[in-house]
């Protein structure tokens, strides 16, 4: 079974009473904290819970040593999984708004977790729920909990000073999923340096999707990874962006192509420059 997958909303709302489905809304906006909860609690896909990008889908951030995402704390994330009714067998679907970032993090974290089977994309998110004319509920999810077990896997992400030591490697592909005029260092809204890491390529993650908001056919996803790998081994390759959320959409899909996952640089961009001595490339200064 392929460890990426998309359901469409028909095919989701066909499954919703199956028994051992677990749902997440996964919505949430950078600039508005409190948006996910709060578009939750004014309709949700029926059963599903909310899984929230700060509190179950990141770690607390330390100042001037963690990007604005870490990852979550292994155990905790297993607990709250468990919560939400997360068994061995379980089918999962994560949907969030559309562009499926979001929803793309709850997968890695899944992954790494050890859940690589049954675990889907809603592809076009909420949006492509409310297109198909299907409902939205007030009710609360169920509550029984899961016996799912699972270990972090190590492989899957890599530290800042691991990449720092492959930068300039033949055969490293490191690909930044954030917009063009952010990589290129033109505009910097968010975090307080502009620029990409030396050696990266942009790959925006918005590119992923056609003009209806869903996922590229496989046939294209691998078209555009194959650009990008330039006869790299996948092996090698690296995601970032910048705070390691809209990198595993990249990582989705990669996956969604055909290739193996790749890895997960899970600090990402607002990590990277909390250390003055790691350098940052723009295309003004071309290093």
């Amino acid at each position: 079974m392929p460890i990426a997958q998309l359901i469409s909303p028909r095919q989701l709302a066909a499954r919703l009473e199956q028994p051992g489905l677990v749902v997440l809304d996964c919505r949430s906006a950078l600039e508005d904290t409190d948006y996910g909860q709060r578009s939750y609690a004014e309709g949700h896909i029926e059963a599903a819970h909310f899984a929230d990008l700060g509190r179950d889908l990141s770690a607390g951030v330390v100042r001037g040593q963690t990007g604005r995402h870490p990852l979550p704390d292994a155990a905790q994330w297993l607990q709250r999984l468990r919560s939400w009714g997360l068994n061995a067998d379980s089918e999962v679907v994560l949907y969030d708004d559309g562009p499926g970032a979001y929803a793309a993090r709850a997968w890695w974290l899944l992954v790494w977790l050890g859940k690589r089977e049954g675990v889907y994309l809603l592809d076009g998110g909420l949006q492509a729920w409310h297109a198909a004319g299907l409902p939205l509920s007030l009710d609360p999810p169920p509550s029984e909990p899961g016996h799912f077990s699972g270990e972090p896997d190590p492989d899957l992400w890599i530290t800042a000073r691991q990449l720092q030591a492959r930068l300039g490697q033949q055969g490293l592909t490191l690909i930044d999923a954030r917009a063009a005029a952010r990589f290129r260092g033109e505009v910097e809204p968010i975090d307080p340096v502009a620029g990409h890491i030396p050696g990266a390529q942009c790959a925006v993650f918005t590119d992923n999707l056609g003009a209806d908001g869903r996922f590229l056919p496989a046939e294209q996803l691998r078209e555009r990874f194959a650009a990008l790998l330039d006869g790299r081994p996948v092996s090698e390759l690296v995601a970032y962006c910048g705070s390691g959320v809209t990198a595993c959409h990249n990582l989705f899909a990669l996956c969604l192509a055909g290739y193996p996952l790749g890895q997960l640089y899970a600090g990402s961009w607002s990590e990277w420059i909390t250390d003055p001595q790691r350098p940052v490339a723009t295309t003004l200064t071309g290093r």
